[in-house]
């Protein structure tokens, strides 16, 4: 039987760019780009199809990337968000996972690597590359405290044990098969574990469980390359 496509949408203004990218993923295998915008005007003034994955750039005359993100986050969708943008500055880093992206990328990324982000965040919710790592490691502590909704002490050790293989950027499934546990249980540990943390995504658990010392962030999976 054939798996479902991934369905992606792209918002930038750089039409030609969008063009060649989106030629490039629809032949690059599982994937569909059912969405162009020019920006976050033209993507909210539209019906909005079912996305997995929304690629989306930061400046944007026509509303910008921040923008976009603001409104999302206050709907109920699953979108995963991965910005795509010149104006990358490893600085911004905290910011963009606060606001509710699930990986922040320079447009100087290559293609393959881009595919290797987009499967990444649609399997597991979110991609850091060892750059980023090093830049949270130095930051997590002094930084995006009102992720501290609940302590680490009122979460379940079994919600622990899921918040952990999260940071391990394991799937759900994989979750499930680790804990001897259905997949559907696993959703409802990680629906938890964000409503208890104040979080939006899964970048946001990596981020609490770094804060909580639930995790070392040494000991945060990257997939290189």
């Amino acid at each position: 039987m054939e798996h479902s496509k991934i369905k992606i949408g792209i918002v930038d203004d750089d039409l030609l760019f969008v063009q060649l990218l989106k030629n490039y993923i629809e032949n690059s295998g599982n994937y569909q780009v059912v969405l162009t915008s020019t920006g976050g005007n033209q993507f909210f003034s539209e019906d909005i199809p079912t996305l997995d994955i929304l690629i989306l750039d930061l400046r944007m005359a026509n509303g910008d990337g921040l923008e976009v993100m603001t409104e999302l986050s206050k709907q109920e969708n699953e979108i995963k968000i991965i910005v795509l943008s010149s104006f990358y500055r490893r600085s911004f880093m905290g910011q963009m996972l606060k606001m509710g992206a699930h990986a922040f990328l320079s447009k100087e990324i290559e293609l393959e690597e881009l595919l290797v982000v987009i499967n990444t965040v649609y399997n597991t919710g979110h991609y850091f590359s060892n750059e980023q790592i090093d830049v949270m490691r130095t930051q997590f502590s002094n930084k995006l405290s009102e992720f501290h909704a609940f302590s680490k002490n009122e979460l379940t050790d079994r919600e622990i044990d899921v918040l952990r293989l999260v940071c391990q950027q394991l799937s759900t499934k994989e979750i499930a098969d680790a804990l001897f546990i259905s997949p559907k249980t696993v959703e409802t540990h990680k629906t938890n574990l964000m409503i208890k943390t104040g979080v939006k995504n899964m970048a946001g658990l990596v981020i609490y469980a770094v804060q909580n010392n639930i995790i070392d962030a040494h000991e945060i999976v990257l997939f290189d390359k």
